[in-house]
């Protein structure tokens, strides 16, 4: 049998995903231990992972973050060791500390990217041409173009791209795509995401500068209906429309232009029958209401050809009301931080979790010579190559936006475009 070594490896970004920590202290978000670090640091306990390092930009941060993992993790769940290698030092500023880390790992070691998406394509390309193994956050990059060169640089470098489209691993999600799959040609889709408006406190550092609610919330269901629909249709037309004076106001300040609620809409064209063609709707908004019991709103229609799906991700049948916070819906189905009967870490069975392994173990593969990074792309898994149209229509609702206009997304030799 192959030597499936321990991975070593870089989490780049220290924020809320990675950590549960925000610029303004742990998170109040369903996140408030993180997912990333947490994920990592019991794949170690495992023996998936061995040297683990995390890089930002401001390293005074660090202390911060350690003391809340120390507390919140390692004192909660048994045998969890939650030491890694910092980056930039706790004195120092850096915006490019992570070339500094990357550059001390070896190929065949991995990178995770959790960081604002405009800079997801730089560190992503750094990384792939140093040899080492990529799982980007949603959306992998904001250009079609970036994508494109990504794909091309994964394939040179011959490593494992992964974007961490985690709901593709959501047990309802995926069996929602293969009932959806068996409906004939696809008619109409309709998908709604929203976070309350306490994330535009969270976000507004890069919120309506550096992305938008379009690019960090419907990247996930526009990826679900990429994904139901791959060989089957493909877009062909984006036009965005957006709603806008929240962010603005006080007191959440964002930045002018700064949109509340994203929507494309976007036609589909049956890859078997010309005659059939179908019709997506795509909404996102970071203005939801703060007290209404869910962290993310999500839910999604599809209508086929000889019948529909109706799937709503945020009311599971599982809601707890206490006095002074009211109902909340929690979902241990994307991370169960309630520790095992024998104390230890009980979420591997979470699909924020399973994303994150399964890369993990397709990287440990590929250095054992058992698989190849192109393997993955028949296997449905969101590979850099198998998630290039949910790019295009993202990219493409942004141009929409901005010069407000239809957008035509089209193949040219072998290559999607925009127009």
């Amino acid at each position: 049998m192959a030597n499936l070594n321990k991975l070593n490896l870089l989490m780049c970004g220290t924020g809320e995903y990675t950590t549960g920590w925000t610029r303004s202290g742990a998170s109040k978000s369903d996140k408030k231990i993180g997912v990333v670090a947490l994920t990592l640091f019991d794949l170690r306990r495992l023996g998936k992972v061995d040297k683990l390092g995390m890089v930002g930009v401001n390293g005074s941060k660090f202390p911060e973050i350690r003391a809340h993992l120390q507390h919140n993790i390692a004192q909660i769940y048994k045998d969890l060791d939650v030491s890694f290698d910092s980056f930039p030092g706790d004195t120092e500023t850096d915006p490019e500390a992570y070339k500094v880390s990357i550059d001390k790992l070896n190929p065949g070691d991995a990178v995770v990217i959790f960081t604002p998406d405009n800079t997801h394509y730089a560190i992503a390309r750094y990384a792939i041409e140093h040899g080492l193994h990529v799982l980007v956050t949603k959306p992998a990059t904001q250009l079609l173009s970036h994508h494109l060169e990504l794909i091309d640089l994964s394939r040179k470098h011959n490593v494992v791209c992964f974007v961490e489209h985690h709901k593709r691993y959501d047990p309802a999600y995926g069996d929602a795509r293969v009932r959806a799959r068996e409906l004939g040609e696809f008619n109409f889709f309709n998908a709604w995401m929203s976070q309350p408006k306490s994330q535009l406190e969270t976000f507004q550092a890069w919120a309506g500068k550096d992305s938008d609610i379009s690019y960090y919330l419907s990247s996930h269901h526009i990826d679900i209906c990429c994904w139901i629909l791959q060989d089957k249709a493909v877009p062909t037309r984006v036009v965005a429309s957006a709603a806008s004076g929240i962010a603005t106001s006080k007191p959440y300040n964002c930045i002018p232009g700064t949109e509340d609620t994203i929507t494309l809409l976007v036609d589909w064209q049956s890859v078997k029958s010309l005659k059939h063609k179908g019709t997506a709707v795509y909404t996102a908004s970071w203005t939801a209401p703060l007290k209404s019991g869910i962290h993310s709103a999500q839910h999604w229609y599809y209508l086929g050809e000889k019948g529909d799906i109706n799937i709503d991700q945020a009311h599971r049948g599982y809601d707890v009301t206490v006095d002074d916070t009211g109902k909340t819906w929690y979902n241990p189905f994307y991370m169960k931080y309630s520790p095992s009967e024998s104390g230890h870490f009980d979420g591997q069975r979470g699909y924020g979790y399973i994303s994150i392994e399964k890369f993990v173990d397709a990287a440990r593969n590929v250095n054992a010579g058992i698989a190849q990074p192109s393997d993955f792309d028949a296997q449905g898994l969101p590979t850099i190559t198998n998630t290039v149209l949910t790019t295009a229509i993202l990219n493409a609702g942004r141009i929409s936006l901005d010069e407000k206009r239809p957008v035509g997304i089209s193949k040219d030799g072998g290559k999607w475009i925009l127009h």
